[in-house]
């Protein structure tokens, strides 16, 4: 796992996880991700490009409306561990400690 502080870009954690993602078909990601140098570095490791282009890019670049809309298993994931009001206001100061609430939530979260 990898946690950045609130205030970094999207752009801080993928760039730092680009060499250890592991080989996979497509990646399915949100407008936070559309650059150029991400599709490319992807293209680069043969994976498909799902993310959608942002509002202000001048040329929308096509994606894969069907395949995007599996995202939401993500985007359900991270509500239920919303649901837990430690995670959700980030108590904890500590990155190591706020880590392990949200493994913590995890677990109870699997076998609920």
């Amino acid at each position: 796992m990898f946690l950045t502080a609130g205030q970094v870009s999207d752009f801080v954690g993928a760039r730092a996880l680009l060499s250890t993602l592991p080989s996979g078909k497509a990646l399915l990601a949100d407008k936070g991700y559309d650059a150029d140098w991400f599709r490319d570095a992807l293209a680069d490791r043969d994976m498909e490009v799902c993310i959608p282009s942002k509002s202000n890019r001048k040329t929308q670049i096509p994606y894969d409306r069907t395949l995007y809309r599996k995202r939401h298993r993500i985007e359900n994931m991270f509500g239920k561990l919303k649901d837990w009001r430690r995670i959700h206001t980030r108590y904890d100061r500590c990155a190591h400690t706020f880590m392990s609430a949200i493994a913590i939530a995890a677990i109870v979260i699997f076998w609920v």
